[in-house]
């Protein structure tokens, strides 16, 4: 039974649609099982009744056409109780109906067990049989596998709007994922994919027919070509057999294998990379379908074929990618890369399948101000390349083929967005002053020029993080030094005279290089931030060296950031370096001056050091992403704890409180630049505290503004006061938000994805 099921489920993982695989289930359920009957019904939420959607053994001409209501027969009992119902005599059951529509004879023997996703009932697989027979348990676990199997096809196929009941077309569908960038879009769905990967490639409709086959055509003789140099390079270094599995790739891409099959497909009217994807799933199916162990293994064989193939495919499609004029970009796995992947002018929003709302990708996103919602982990996405889509940042969801009443209302929520933002724009050459007088620096977190522009238009009073690594990130080698400095330079003039932060090169945990890469177990406890850097000296030297000369004859106060600072080593070899780079340019007869050398506070470590590291720098800034993940030991990647992370919790606050008077009493500044600055209700808070400089993204900038300036220094301390005295995240945040509400500014704590 087991061999079985690894079968069918792989068939399952493989077909094509969701009609396919209910025909696919119970056909094997009925000949596994050898049982007579074998039937699913489906739930229809709209009209409260099970859809007879496939059988073998009742009336095939009634599927799609009969329905139940829930609270009827043996398969409304299975999905009121939610668990298997095994009955051996269920002619004699009071909930037993007999439904001639479909064909049903008396049968005695019955196993309906419920199909469930996310505690939802989608419906209820069923087997029957004449004779009276108690299905065994190993029976009844392999249908209770089987319809876990199933139903996250069935959530698939709600999700895309592929699942159609009684022919009413494509359904509204929501998928829930993680708050990722504050707003709302509305627009239509275009997928990315990385290249090379055949299962992650998406349907999508042939433009041109004969350019597709073209295409393909021209990237299976380059696969031919490839696999034929091969082999005269193993030629005489391995055995004949060995080298008869490349002749094998080659009659595979014959025009009567799987090249033809894929013609044949593309003429169809689909692309070429989704047309190779599906006949190739077909082989790979077929093959590990099969009885003999060898002829199983075959069918890695021909995935690899599929991805040679699919590389040349993808190298020869030199046609550049229109953008509709919403674009939502959708990927698996969204990365710096593909955030400049649409310009600007079409980008509406972001969907990532993996990732949460704190990671890197998500923070650039918000500074972007583009809406974003991040781990909606079960969204098709090779299904949804050209689909009308809502993205939800407020709520963290995700609507697909949204219904009119859908449209209006989301509509309605942009434009109420717009209007509250609009109406802070007057304050944004404003100074940041609270209802009393007191002055507070408002910066910004950057790492992109397109952000430059914007954080100025806003009031942005200087950088307190410029993200080097984006520019690592977004290349597919090391920058070298000129690049560097050519860079850092246009970041320093645009915002000259304020001051700028420059973290240097903060790398591992999430934020990778393709061309460095770093795997490791624990990421976030690994190799990341100041080790990576000072354990490769000559990147560090060359990335400062850059960012000293860059500022050459600004007027511009250069500062320069150490990031995942543990211990004091750290800071003096790093302080070393500095020196260095500081002597060797001064030497050269470049007039620059040393710039301020100052610790990012993200680790506890760090937190209980704070007066020695501020005795050994210039000044102090919290990274309160990684802080918060440290010391409440919650991955923000991770969508499973993601409730877990709290900028409101008791511990957390107590540290940030600690760190301002620990640089205080070494008369040092110090600010703050993760996320936490940009929530209007923490703002006031840090404020409380003494923060001498709040650094967030552009897109929070002015809400901040507006919301420190309804409160007192006075009143603010006084909230603050209580605050330290509760024990509890969700009390805190409760408690801080009915403040906000009393000043009038309960508006922001509801539009943002912190309220």
């Amino acid at each position: 039974m087991l061999d079985v099921l690894r079968r069918v489920i792989q068939e399952v993982s493989r077909a094509g649609d969701l009609q396919s695989v209910l025909e696919i289930i119970v056909e094997r359920v009925q000949s596994a099982m050898q049982t007579e009957v074998c039937s699913i019904y489906l739930k229809d939420k709209e009209l409260q009744r099970y859809v007879f959607m496939a059988t073998r053994g009742l009336n095939a001409e009634a599927i799609g056409k009969v329905t139940l209501g829930v609270d009827e027969g043996l398969v409304g009992y299975v999905g009121e109780r939610a668990e298997p119902i095994n009955l051996e005599d269920a002619q004699n059951h009071p909930r037993n109906r007999f439904f001639e529509e479909i064909g049903e004879e008396p049968y005695h023997a019955f196993l309906g067990v419920p199909i469930i996703h996310h505690r939802m009932l989608l419906g209820v697989l069923v087997v029957q049989q004449q004779q009276s027979r108690r299905f065994d348990e190993s029976e009844e676990a392999f249908l209770i596998t089987l319809s876990a199997q199933l139903a996250g096809v069935i959530a698939h196929a709600e999700a895309t709007g592929t699942l159609t009941l009684k022919g009413r077309g494509r359904k509204s569908a929501r998928f829930e994922g993680m708050q990722g960038a504050a707003g709302v879009a509305l627009g239509t769905a275009v997928v990315t994919y990385p290249e090379a990967e055949l299962h992650n490639v998406p349907e999508r409709k042939a433009v041109d027919i004969d350019v597709e086959v073209r295409n393909f055509r021209s990237a299976v003789e380059k696969t031919r070509a490839d696999i034929s140099a091969i082999v005269g390079k193993l030629t005489g270094r391995l055995p004949p057999e060995e080298l008869a599995l490349f002749d094998a790739y080659l009659h595979m891409l014959d025009e009567t294998a799987i090249s033809g099959e894929v013609v044949e497909q593309i003429r169809t009217g689909e692309w070429a990379q989704s047309s190779l994807r599906k006949v190739v799933s077909r082989h790979i199916a077929n093959f590990e379908a099969m009885e003999d162990e060898y002829l199983r293994e075959r069918g890695a064989d021909v995935r690899d074929l599929g991805n040679r193939v699919l590389f040349n495919l993808q190298s020869a499609d030199t046609r550049k990618r229109r953008y509709p004029k919403k674009t939502i970009l959708v990927s698996n796995e969204l990365t710096p890369a593909d955030l400049a992947l649409v310009p600007r002018s079409r980008l509406a929003g972001f969907i990532s399948v993996r990732g949460s709302g704190k990671s890197h990708v998500a923070i650039l996103a918000e500074a972007m101000g583009v809406p974003t919602v991040m781990g909606v982990e079960e969204l098709p996405i090779e299904l949804l390349d050209g689909a009308p889509l809502i993205v939800d940042g407020f709520a963290g969801a995700v609507i697909s083929y949204p219904k009119k009443e859908e449209k209006r209302y989301y509509d309605q929520v942009a434009q109420e967005e717009q209007a509250l933002v609009e109406g802070f724009e007057v304050r944004g050459e404003e100074p940041c002053y609270t209802s009393d007088g007191h002055r507070i620096r408002l910066w910004v977190n950057t790492g992109l020029m397109t952000d430059v522009q914007r954080s100025l238009d806003r009031g942005a009073e200087g950088v307190g993080l410029y993200r080097t690594e984006t520019q690592f990130m977004m290349n597919d080698r090391f920058p070298t030094e000129e690049e560097q400095r050519l860079i850092y330079r246009e970041h320093l003039q645009a915002f000259a005279p304020r001051p700028v932060t420059m973290r240097t090169l903060d790398i591992g945990g999430d934020k990778a290089l393709s061309y460095f890469p770093i795997n490791e177990t624990n990421p976030f406890l690994g190799w990341r931030g100041i080790r990576v850097t000072l354990d490769h000296p000559e990147i560090f030297l060359s990335q400062v060296r850059a960012m000293i000369r860059a500022n050459e004859g600004i007027d511009t106060e250069l500062r320069i950031m150490l990031p995942m600072i543990t211990s004091m080593a750290e800071i003096d070899e790093a302080q070393r370096l500095i020196s260095r780079c500081y002597r060797e340019i001064v030497d050269e007869g470049v007039e620059v001056e040393m710039p301020d050398v100052g610790v990012m506070i993200e680790v506890p470590a760090a937190v209980y050091q704070a007066n020695d590291i501020a005795q050994r720098v210039d000044f102090l800034s919290v990274g309160s992403n990684d802080l918060i993940q440290y010391m409440l030991a919650v991955d923000r990647n991770n969508a499973q704890v993601a409730e877990l992370y709290q900028e409101f919790h008791p511990s957390v606050l107590q540290a940030l409180n600690h760190l301002v008077q620990a640089a205080h009493g070494c008369i040092k500044p110090i600010g703050i630049c993760g996320e936490m600055a940009g929530n209007p209700s923490a703002a006031v808070l840090l404020m409380s505290m003494g923060y001498d400089v709040l650094s967030m993204n552009s897109t929070n900038l002015l809400l901040v503004k507006h919301a420190l300036s309804q409160f007192a220094l006075a009143q603010g301390k006084s909230i603050l006061g209580k605050v330290l005295e509760m024990d509890n995240a969700y009390l805190i945040k409760n408690f801080v938000d009915e403040e906000m509400h009393k000043v009038g500014l309960g508006n922001i704590v509801r539009s943002r994805r912190y309220g």
